[in-house]
């Protein structure tokens, strides 16, 4: 089984409204993102890391956090290996998106403060909004 958050099963059992679901997910995303954008930038800035390389390091940083929370609070899901596998690869997939667009978007701003937190937020973003669809509609519907 995959890692887990150490909250008790009973608790995922219960069934959150869209609203609830929506607002626990951007709560979440925001303290991965936070995770994500400050391994990114140390990584950058502090040790010269190619953009790819500072944004892989913390994207999978930031969705290990996201997929922790996420299962146990924003979804409740009860634990399964059908739904850990989906989201693995649900994020190879986010991850060539978000890494790819932080990358290119990169080589076409620049590297000022501003360019750098606008071409992570659109990264962020477009990929972030494919995570809470897909999660919502099809992975943690898998039993």
């Amino acid at each position: 089984m995959p890692i887990e958050l150490p909250f008790d099963d009973e608790e995922a059992s219960t069934s959150v409204d869209l609203k609830t679901q929506l607002i626990r997910f951007v709560a979440t995303g925001a303290l991965s993102a936070v995770f994500d954008f400050g391994l990114t930038l140390l990584l950058q800035e502090a040790f010269g890391a190619p953009f790819w390389l500072a944004k892989a390091a913390g994207f999978i940083l930031g969705t290990t956090i996201a997929y922790l929370i996420n299962r146990r609070w924003t979804f409740r899901a009860e634990p399964s290996k059908a739904r850990f596998v989906a989201v693995v690869l649900l994020y190879v997939v986010t991850f060539f998106v978000n890494v790819g667009l932080y990358n290119w978007l990169m080589h076409e701003w620049g590297t000022a403060f501003l360019m750098v937190a606008l071409a992570f937020c659109i990264a962020q973003g477009v990929a972030t909004a494919i995570n809470f669809i897909v999660q919502r509609a099809v992975i943690f519907k898998i039993k």
